[in-house]
């Protein structure tokens, strides 16, 4: 580094890779510093300079007692030790010595009291989290949480139904009695007698038991807000990953619109997004997802986009752009291996670039100050104030777009009234929705609205033995759904 370069460096002030020191006179102060910025990306340390940016140079007598401190405290006073590297610039008022720490390959570093520092801004601060530490060990391949054994849990809480046909699909044959515990062992499914977290979420019955924020919270909002009051669907969605999975699935796809797209003015249509994206990107975050974070995957559908939230950030050094290109890290390698047998799941990193390619219409976040990854989904079509129809937007284009004559929800309501009338308690059970007014908003509403249904009881709308049956309109209507091929 030559001494025109140093004055640019200095001008910039201090950052979180450029510390400024007039001297070192405390080795517990240096360790820090160096744990710092070995766990924190690596940086430099300018020994002569004062915290303004000015240089006040020290003598050669004082670089080598320095160098002699350095040297004692990067390999005694932090752990595992490091190796930093020196250089001395000579300068008008004396010696500059910069030193260069590398981004450390065995995070997390400590110092000699075995406490955590990083980089917070221009300084630095020890860490406390539990959490933060964790992920640390995580991202140096040190632990992965998919292989941590749940205490509480033991053989005895397996599904054994639902291992054995896995077991049977996946090796042709089944898993012996005798075998079993061995099997779960090898298959990292099980640990010190107890079921891991990897165990636990793929095949025990009611994993959410010791593993609460191993869920999925899903709602489809009315607008484009996350803040709006009203919403017209939602639902906490418990289980194994393949459960999991499945009604994520079906929560997004019922609450998302079809296009005709070529096809008859009587058909339900496509849906507005091709499912093969919604699919891996459902995957991608159940796979991946940081299962040390306290916070559950989070799945938003608005008028304009759907958002698909998992705890953690890409691991390592990976970017949204390495992942585009097929770049992966398997954060949780056990859960990576099974699922490539139970959900359409292939870990060879080329999901992100199949739903890509099936709808490029997705933007990809990483945030690594709320520890969360985004993808968000454009939608093409967007519901209007008049129910059961559907608007265009700009882009992508569509081919031959035109209304839903029925929305997928209503198409589900006149289904389960095909063969007679109701209650609109037995309706609302039937067609899987939780929320009455979300099921009087969408369902029962828009059907009374079209015509397709009417009350048993018109003078008496709210008594206890109101039913509803299918008018003449709504009879047509779902005999023609029933001959047709749900997409």
């Amino acid at each position: 580094m030559q001494e025109q370069e140093l004055h640019r460096i200095l001008c910039a002030g201090e950052d979180s890779q450029h510390q400024f020191k007039r001297q070192i006179t405390h080795l517990e102060s240096l360790a820090a510093e160096l744990v710092a910025m070995s766990n924190s990306g690596g940086g430099r340390i300018f020994v002569g300079v004062e915290d303004d940016g000015s240089i006040s140079g020290i003598t050669p007598e004082q670089v080598r007692q320095f160098n002699q401190q350095l040297s004692n405290t990067a390999s005694a006073h932090v752990r595992p030790p490091i190796h930093p590297r020196t250089a001395n610039i000579t300068t008008k008022k004396g010696l500059v010595v910069v030193v260069t720490v590398a981004d450390g390959l065995n995070k997390p570093y400590m110092d000699l009291q075995g406490r955590v520092w990083v980089k917070s801004g221009a300084d630095k601060r020890h860490v406390t989290s539990r959490e933060e530490i964790q992920r640390m060990f995580l991202n140096a391949g040190l632990i992965q949480a998919d292989t941590l054994p749940i205490p509480e849990s033991s053989v005895a809480h397996l599904d054994e139904k639902a291992f054995q046909a896995y077991y049977q699909k996946r090796f042709g044959h089944p898993c012996p009695p005798e075998e079993q515990k061995h099997s779960l062992i090898s298959m990292g499914l099980m640990k010190d007698q107890h079921l891991t977290v990897a165990g636990a979420l793929l095949f025990a019955t009611q994993p959410q038991r010791w593993l609460p924020v191993c869920m999925v919270k899903a709602v489809a909002f009315y607008g484009n807000f996350i803040g709006d009051t009203q919403y017209q669907d939602s639902e906490d969605i418990y289980g194994t990953l393949n459960e999991q999975f499945q009604r994520s699935f079906a929560f997004i796809k019922r609450n998302l619109h079809h296009v005709q797209n070529g096809r008859g003015f009587n058909t339900l249509g496509e849906l507005e997004i091709p499912p093969e994206a919604i699919e891996e990107l459902l995957v991608n975050a159940l796979m991946h997802r940081d299962y040390f974070d306290s916070a559950s995957i989070r799945i938003l559908v608005f008028r304009n986009r759907i958002e698909i939230i998992s705890p953690g950030h890409l691991p390592g050094n990976l970017s949204t752009h390495d992942i585009q290109q097929g770049k992966t890290k398997r954060r949780n390698p056990v859960l990576s291996e099974h699922a490539a047998h139970l959900l359409p799941f292939r870990g060879l990193g080329s999901g992100i670039h199949r739903a890509l390619q099936a709808w490029p219409q997705i933007e990809l976040q990483d945030h690594q100050s709320g520890n969360e990854f985004k993808a968000v989904i454009a939608r093409t079509y967007r519901p209007s104030a008049t129910a059961g129809k559907a608007v265009s937007v700009p882009t992508p284009p569509v081919t031959d777009p035109v209304t839903d004559p029925v929305t997928d929800p209503v198409a589900r309501l006149l289904e389960t009234l095909i063969h007679g009338e109701l209650a609109p308690s037995a309706i609302q059970q039937a067609v899987g929705i939780k929320h009455r007014p979300t099921f009087r908003a969408n369902y029962l509403r828009p059907a009374l609205e079209a015509g397709f249904i009417e009350p048993t009881l018109p003078d008496k709308p709210n008594s206890r033995l109101q039913r509803y049956r299918l008018t003449a309109s709504g009879q047509q209507q779902a005999q023609q759904l029933k001959t047709q091929d749900r997409p």
